[in-house]
C-alpha cells in the first residue's frame, strides 16, 4: 500500500463531495511524486512510484467509474476515434493544474486509463546527472541525434532537457512534433513551435514535410514510428537541420539495426550510407534505484558517430562492432552502460545488486568491479 498520509488525502477528497472523478487520484499521484496513475475496472487505482506499481487505499473502481473518468478527460475531437478504435493518446491538463499524458483503451470491454505525470518546463541537463557529452551533442548544428530506451526510462525528460539547453544557448527556431505534447517550453534565446499530432497536424510524416517550410534550425520528432518518419527525419538531417528523436531500443547497436529494418532489403544499403553520414550520436538510457532510496538515477550508454562508428554503420558485417567501439571510445565521451554503472557503484550512487540487475553483462560488470578493488 502507499503511504498512509497520501491515502488519507484521497479518502478525504472523495468524502468531501468532490465526486468520483479522476482529479483526486491525480492529486494523490502528484503528492506521492509518482510517475503514472493506472485506472481499471475491478481494481483500486494504482500509482507507479520509483518503478513499483502500488495500490492506493481507495474504493475498487467499477466499469461505470472508469467510463465517467474517460468521458471527463477525453477531448471531444477524439471521441469518435476512440469509439472506432478503442485507443487514444492525448494530453490532459485539469483546471486544478498539472499536465498528464494519457493513454485510454478498453480491456474486457470496459474503459481503462494510464495517465503519466509530465513536467511543465524542462529539467536542466545539469540537474539530470547526464554526462557532459550529452550537452555537447545537443548543440550540434546539423545531423541526427537519437535518445533510446524502454518505456518509462526517462527519454522524454532527457530530450526536454536537451531542448531547454538549446533554448538557453542558441538563437534559433525549434519545431517539435509530439504525440502528445508532454513538456511545455517557453521561448528563451530560441523560438519554440510545439505541434501536437491530431491537434495541430495530421501525423508525424505530414508535420516533418511541412517543417521544411517553417525555417527550422532544430526539429524534435517525438518518436520514430515507421519508415516514412525515419525517411523524412534522415532527409531533414541531411539538408542542414538538427533532428532529435527517440526509439524503443536497448543499446546503440540495436538502434542502428532497428532503423535499417524499417526499410526493405533493396533500400538498406542506401539507408546505411545516409545514416552513417547524418548520425551525430545515440544516447541510450535506463533508470536504476538510488542507493539512498531517494528515487532513481539515469544510467546512459553514449555512442558518438566517429569515423570508425560510421564505417560500422555503413557495413552490415561490422555493425556488431559498435558495442566494442563504444567501450573503447572514452576519448570522444563514449561509454557503455556497464562502464557508467561501475562509476555509479564506485561513487556509492547505486548498490551492487541494482547495478547487476541493470547491467548489459552482469558477469563482466562484477569482474571490472573486482579488478578495481570495489568488491571482493
Amino acid at each position: 500500500m502507499c503511504a498512509g498520509a497520501a491515502d488519507h488525502v484521497v479518502v478525504t477528497l472523495l468524502d468531501a463531495g468532490a465526486g468520483l472523478t479522476v482529479v483526486p487520484y491525480l492529486q494523490a499521484l502528484a503528492q506521492l511524486r509518482g510517475s503514472d496513475l493506472h485506472l481499471k475496472a475491478g481494481s483500486p487505482p494504482r500509482v507507479r512510484i520509483d518503478g513499483r506499481l502500488r495500490a492506493l487505499q481507495a474504493p475498487v473502481l467499477t466499469a461505470e467509474d472508469t467510463e465517467l473518468m474517460l468521458h471527463e478527460v477525453l477531448r471531444a475531437d477524439l471521441r469518435e476515434e476512440f469509439a472506432r478504435t478503442n485507443e487514444a493518446d492525448f494530453a490532459y491538463s485539469p483546471p486544478q493544474g498539472g499536465r498528464f499524458r494519457v493513454n485510454a483503451f478498453r480491456q474486457r470491454g470496459s474503459a481503462a486509463l494510464v495517465m503519466r505525470r509530465v513536467a511543465v518546463g524542462a529539467v536542466p541537463l545539469a540537474s539530470l546527472g547526464v554526462p557532459a557529452v550529452v550537452e555537447r551533442l545537443a548543440l550540434e548544428p546539423r545531423g541526427l541525434l537519437l535518445v533510446t530506451g524502454p518505456t518509462g526510462s526517462g527519454k522524454t525528460t532527457t530530450l526536454a532537457g536537451m531542448i531547454d539547453h538549446v533554448n538557453s544557448t542558441r538563437e534559433c527556431h525549434i519545431v517539435t512534433i509530439e504525440d502528445p505534447i508532454e513538456v511545455l517550453h517557453e521561448d528563451k534565446l530560441s523560438m519554440i513551435s510545439q505541434r501536437e499530432v491530431r491537434l495541430d497536424t495530421r501525423d508525424f510524416g505530414t508535420a516533418l514535410r511541412a517543417a521544411m517550410r517553417q525555417d527550422p534550425d532544430v526539429i524534435l520528432v517525438g518518436e520514430m514510428r515507421d519508415q516514412e518518419t525515419v525517411k523524412a527525419a534522415l532527409s531533414a538531417s541531411e539538408t542542414g537541420h538538427f533532428v532529435m528523436s527517440t526509439l524503443h531500443t536497448i543499446d546503440a547497436a540495436e538502434t542502428i539495426s532497428r532503423i535499417i529494418d524499417f526499410f526493405p532489403p533493396h533500400e538498406q544499403k542506401q539507408v546505411r550510407l545516409a545514416l552513417a553520414g547524418a548520425l551525430r550520436g545515440i544516447v541510450c538510457q535506463r533508470l536504476v534505484p538510488r542507493a539512498d532510496g531517494q528515487g532513481r538515477c539515469v544510467v546512459m550508454e553514449v555512442c558518438v558517430n566517429t569515423g570508425r562508428v560510421a564505417d560500422a554503420i555503413a557495413d552490415p558485417d561490422r555493425t556488431h562492432h559498435i558495442t566494442d567501439l563504444v567501450k573503447e571510445g572514452g576519448f570522444y565521451g563514449m561509454q557503455s552502460f556497464d562502464q557508467h554503472l561501475v562509476a555509479l557503484v564506485r561513487d556509492g550512487v547505486v548498490t551492487l545488486e541494482d547495478a547487476s540487475q541493470a547491467a548489459s553483462n552482469p558477469h563482466d560488470l562484477l569482474v571490472e568491479l573486482r579488478r578495481l578493488g570495489l568488491v571482493t
